[in-house]
């Protein structure tokens, strides 16, 4: 499909909207407008910039595609949601041109719309089930709900009409937060909003967890992260930087000698995993957090300002289908690369990443081989990597998860000649928080154990995203933020 600027896709949703602009629609008018597609920069010049790709819907768009929302009586987009946001009361706004209500609307229960707008997968949670998508029978064709959120997110910013949340009478109750991801940043700003003092201890030296260091700025600008950042220091939250809980203090230090009143757990899942094979410890074999994090929060990529070490490699492959993976690869072409395979033991349709990752990585020429696995790095005698020894799968029967489990084919070990490979299979908690704070307990993998409040086994502390969750998404994280956020309100209201 020939790629189209954002002025040939802005001058076709003007079109559209001559149509139907001051006209009551039915629900079969609304189901003929057009999906409007989001415009991006072109694939192949985009490859080699870190610009944000995806461009941002133009005004005109953002009505149309607002006007396909049906207003469906029992709202099943908004179960949908992992913040419950009321999702067609804003887009309701939307349509009626109130930008500022619509966003105020979504701040109501999600305090970070323009990230969340560019990261959710909305596919398979509030649009996959809007009824617009069940009745074409594709999620793809649900209301563009995410990039409508964003739309309004970036209208509200850029045009300066950010308003701060009303903050209660101070309580002179403290709060640590500890990692400033984004389900720590949500309890901050919730506790913040019930007057109490709140604290956020950060191990790197810049907040913002995975949103900062893991997804890339050609997904996710940098710039829009530090905005929400600096709203929070506007309602007074406080920042400790290149603190590390577990050894600069620990929490029990944070509890009983500095004061605290309460807790929050919020650390992530930063502890990558490998593959276990011969020659992983080869120099040019990355863990994609590694990878993503020099580039990311180092800005390695930036070469003649970032003092940052950069790996140079011609050829990258890339181990894993998800939405890491993505970056990782698109990644690697930013930082160099002329050819970059993604090797995933499965196919096409078994892939966890976003159908919208997917098309982006392909459209910049990353080269997907199915069906294949590393069995060994391959290396030169100076150390450094020179292939992967694969072998080829086909799929058996379902597994747990219900995807189709890969079958080794006997005798099918091939090489693929490479001088970087990225590891992309996930990631798991860091021990040093849960080792140094006694009483806290943790699952089999290393997970903090909550209840429905997200308290944990320690009086005063409660926990959530990642670090319970396993990896898991921005808004997940964000769901359980809000949870803990009430709980320790109540807590401290006692």
């Amino acid at each position: 499909m020939a790629h189209k600027t954002i002025e040939e896709l802005d001058k076709i949703a003007k079109d559209e909207l001559a149509k139907i602009d001051g006209k009551e629609l039915a629900n079969k008018d609304r189901m003929a407008i057009p999906q409007q597609e989001m415009p991006s920069r072109e694939p192949k010049a985009r490859a080699r910039q870190m610009a944000e790709v995806a461009l941002g819907y133009t005004e005109a768009q953002a009505v149309v595609e607002a006007n396909r929302c049906l207003q469906c009586k029992n709202m099943p987009c908004i179960s949908g949601c992992p913040v419950g946001v009321k999702i067609p009361q804003f887009i309701a706004k939307v349509a009626a041109r109130d930008f500022k209500g619509a966003v105020d609307t979504i701040k109501e229960t999600s305090l970070l719309p323009a990230i969340c707008g560019r990261v959710c997968p909305q596919e398979k949670q509030c649009q996959g089930v809007c009824t617009v998508g069940k009745v074409y029978k594709s999620a793809e064709k649900a209301v563009s709900i995410g990039r409508l959120e964003r739309f309004v997110a970036d209208w509200e910013r850029e045009n300066n009409k950010v308003t701060m949340p009303t903050i209660a009478a101070k309580t002179g109750k403290k709060v640590a937060i500890i990692g400033a991801g984004p389900a720590g940043l949500t309890v901050a700003a919730d506790c913040a909003r019930a007057g109490h003092q709140v604290t956020v201890f950060e191990a790197f030296h810049k907040a913002g967890g995975v949103m900062m260091y893991g997804i890339p700025e050609f997904r996710l600008p940098k710039a829009i992260v530090q905005n929400e950042i600096d709203n929070l220091k506007k309602m007074g939250v406080k920042f400790e930087m290149n603190f590390l809980v577990g050894r600069t203090d620990t929490l029990d230090q944070l509890l009983e000698e500095k004061g605290f009143d309460a807790a929050f757990v919020g650390t992530g899942a930063g502890l990558p995993k490998f593959m276990r094979i011969p020659g992983e410890n080869l120099i040019g074999v990355f863990s994609a957090n590694e990878y993503l994090t020099r580039a990311n929060l180092m800005k390695g990529y930036d070469k003649e300002h970032a003092a940052t070490p950069i790996y140079e490699a011609k050829h990258v492959v890339v181990c894993g289908a998800g939405n890491v993976a993505m970056d990782a690869a698109r990644m690697a072409y930013r930082l160099g690369a002329e050819q970059v395979d993604i090797v995933y033991r499965r196919t096409r349709n078994e892939m966890p990443a976003r159908l919208e990752e997917i098309a982006h990585a392909e459209e910049e020429g990353v080269n997907f081989r199915f069906l294949e696995n590393p069995v060994e790095v391959l290396g030169t005698e100076d150390g450094k990597v020179r292939g992967v020894k694969v072998l080829s799968y086909e799929l058996g029967e379902p597994d747990a998860s219900g995807r189709r489990s890969p079958v080794a084919i006997p005798g099918s070990e091939h090489e693929i000649e490479c001088d970087a490979m990225i590891v992309a299979l996930g990631n798991g908690s860091n021990p040093l928080l849960v080792k140094t704070t006694p009483g806290l307990n943790q699952d089999a993998k290393g997970h903090i154990i909550v209840d429905e409040s997200q308290a944990t086994s320690k009086t005063k502390v409660w926990a959530g995203g990642d670090i319970v969750l396993g990896a898991a998404t921005v808004i997940l994280a964000m769901g359980e933020g809000r949870k803990a956020a009430a709980a320790i309100n109540e807590y401290l209201a006692k």
